[in-house]
């Protein structure tokens, strides 16, 4: 996730604009390479937690901002079937299938220890 929003940014250095879309770009970016550092060394609730958001958030800004826009930011209105696009919402949906099924029974097996 971090690595297609930062090609699609870019750079690491770049930030899009307006402003808010590239700094949520760069908020993205650190929070992907926690989750996945926290699942990486076994913090796993968290890490799926952060994971789901991680899948989510790029989703819903993707449906916002080809559809309706959002502020001062209609540049990709109608632009359902850019590659990148599509190539970002295949990885967030199956990180956010894969997120929140394993989140979920995360949950469920500490339920069950208590």
């Amino acid at each position: 996730m971090a690595v297609i929003h930062v090609k699609d940014q870019g750079g690491v250095t770049t930030t899009r604009d307006p402003r808010y879309i590239g700094v949520a770009y760069h908020v993205l970016e650190i929070v992907a390479v926690v989750a996945a550092a926290l699942l990486l060394s076994g913090i796993v609730r968290p890490g799926w937690l952060l994971a789901v958001g991680v899948a989510a958030g790029p989703l819903l800004g993707y449906i916002l901002s080809r559809g309706p826009g959002l502020p001062n930011y209609s540049d990709d209105i109608g632009n359902w079937t850019e590659p990148l696009g599509l190539v970002s919402l295949a990885v967030e949906g199956a990180l956010l299938l894969l997120s929140v099924s394993l989140l979920a029974r995360s949950l469920r097996h500490r339920r069950t220890l208590h």
